[in-house]
């Protein structure tokens, strides 16, 4: 669950770091001068929150391979046989699903893998020694076909849209009733004050819980389309549906929290900000699929 979790810290503090130099540039006292104006708030707004998105995408496979300490695998010249075999598999799966080879990169750790990269045809995908050691090679392939699902189905870009939409909002919506709380209730006519600030700062933490539901259930929603993916990458829908089986009796490695939704692993953090559903919900999904 690593990748997404990574991606959504790498966004708040891209966000503030486009937030504080946008203000040091003038451009929040210009907007507050005369009153705000939403259209020229809503233009701000969206420049900070997709800039955050899309920087923490670009930045995406950097800060996997550092969070995890993950090595990437030289293709050429694998240190031995295992290495080999996931390479290889890794490439065939990516083949069949039409998209660039993805580096393949392992990192110590309890059973669990990602994949991330701001492009389908230059990802990343990486497994932990304890997935490799816990389940069998069908097991396995089964979960590398779900992360190549995710690459294939661009859900890393489509993630970055969402949460550039959200940020948005919650910057534009923020703003909005800083200012009204800041002139109609506290009665400031002269530039911003406090209350502005304050309100800002609180609105933003609760508009961004509520965003944070939006992008939870989204991240539910791919996982199930790249359980199907992987299903249909591997031509069967037992090897899947046997790999989730498994990991739902262990106990799934714990990703550092910006890459949360990335991993394979289901999540129990309650049903509203989960970034996974109950394993059993999508083995269930498998079994009813299609074919």
């Amino acid at each position: 669950m690593k990748r997404i979790i990574l991606f959504l810290v790498t966004n708040m503090a891209v966000m503030l770091v486009l937030s504080i130099t946008m203000n040091l540039l003038g451009v929040g006292r210009y907007l507050t001068a005369n009153g705000v104006d939403p259209a020229q708030l809503l233009v701000f707004a969206a420049f900070i929150g997709f800039g955050g998105s899309f920087i923490s995408l670009l930045m995406s496979k950097w800060m996997a391979k550092t969070s995890t300490g993950a090595q990437v695998i030289d293709p050429q010249a694998p240190r031995n046989q295992r290495e080999a075999w996931l390479v290889d598999t890794v490439h065939q799966l990516a083949d069949r699903a039409g998209i660039g080879r993805p580096e393949v990169a392992l990192y110590e750790g309890a059973p669990n893998a990602f994949a991330t990269g701001a492009f389908r045809n230059d990802s990343l995908v990486a497994v932990s020694t304890g997935l490799l050691s816990s389940m069998t090679e069908e097991e396995v392939t089964a979960v590398l076909g779900h992360e190549v699902a995710h690459i294939a189905n661009g859900d890393m870009v489509t993630l970055t849209l969402i949460q550039g939409v959200v940020n948005t909002f919650v910057i534009f919506l923020s703003r909005l009733v800083g200012y009204f709380i800041d002139r109609a209730i506290l009665k400031n006519d002269r530039g911003v004050g406090m209350g502005y600030y304050a309100s800002v700062l609180v609105c933003e933490i609760l508009f961004g819980v509520i965003a944070s539901i939006i992008v939870a259930w989204f991240s539910r929603q791919r996982e199930f389309r790249a359980d199907a993916g992987s299903a249909h990458l591997l031509g069967a829908r037992e090897p899947m549906i046997r790999a989730l089986a498994r990991l739902g009796g262990v106990e799934a490695g714990e990703l550092p929290k910006s890459f949360q939704a990335a991993g394979i692993a289901g999540g129990n953090l309650g049903a509203l900000f989960a970034s996974h559903p109950p394993i059993e919900k999508r083995i269930e999904a498998l079994r009813n699929q299609a074919g």
